[in-house]
């Protein structure tokens, strides 16, 4: 029997090449799962295997998988998924740009600017970044790294770099930007 399983929660081709690994195992399975377009393809015996198991394989991967509703969904209006992350990226990039131009254009500066780098960075690291933190974090329990680790740690380090120049280090000389002893 074949079914086709719209899966969640992937962000990249390792997501899907582990959530196929976990199906592969089942008794009686074949599975090919697509990244780009959210779903696996699944082949498996329903003497062996059942579909709820197979939702429940890619749950334990780490991912969420719902069983095709039986009838179609009638004329209701199709949701925009990627509203919610186009409205992420929009207010990041409004609180990044001040950030970069303070930074990179030494007229903007002002006394004690980075504080208000500091302010506007924060929001964008914190809330502005958690899609990855999120996805980091569920392969970090499930014993893997991805390409979200690595964007996740990066910005965190950056930003934990960023405190301790800010709140510890050495201030900077007003006139040269060099770190006076």
């Amino acid at each position: 029997m074949a079914l086709e399983l719209p899966i969640t929660g992937m962000t990249c081709a390792s997501c899907a090449n582990r959530i196929e690994r976990k199906l592969n195992k089942l008794d009686g399975v074949t599975a090919s799962v697509n990244y780009a377009t959210e779903k696996a393809t699944v082949d498996f015996d329903p003497g062996a295997v059942t579909p709820d198991d197979l939702v429940a394989a890619v749950e334990a991967a780490g991912y969420q998988a719902v069983l095709p509703a039986q009838e179609p969904a009638g004329d209701e209006p199709e949701a925009d998924e990627l509203a919610p992350l186009r409205r992420r990226l929009i207010i990041s990039a409004l609180l990044s740009l001040p950030v970069l131009l303070i930074a990179m254009i030494r007229p903007l500066q002002f006394d004690n600017w980075q504080w208000l780098c500091l302010q506007l960075a924060t929001p964008v690291i914190l809330w502005g970044a958690w899609p990855f933190h999120r996805a980091a974090w569920a392969n970090l329990k499930h014993g893997t790294a991805t390409m979200d680790t690595l964007i996740s740690m990066g910005v965190l380090v950056a930003w934990g770099w960023s405190l301790y120049a800010l709140f510890l280090a050495t201030p900077a000389c007003p006139t040269c930007a060099c770190r006076s002893t």
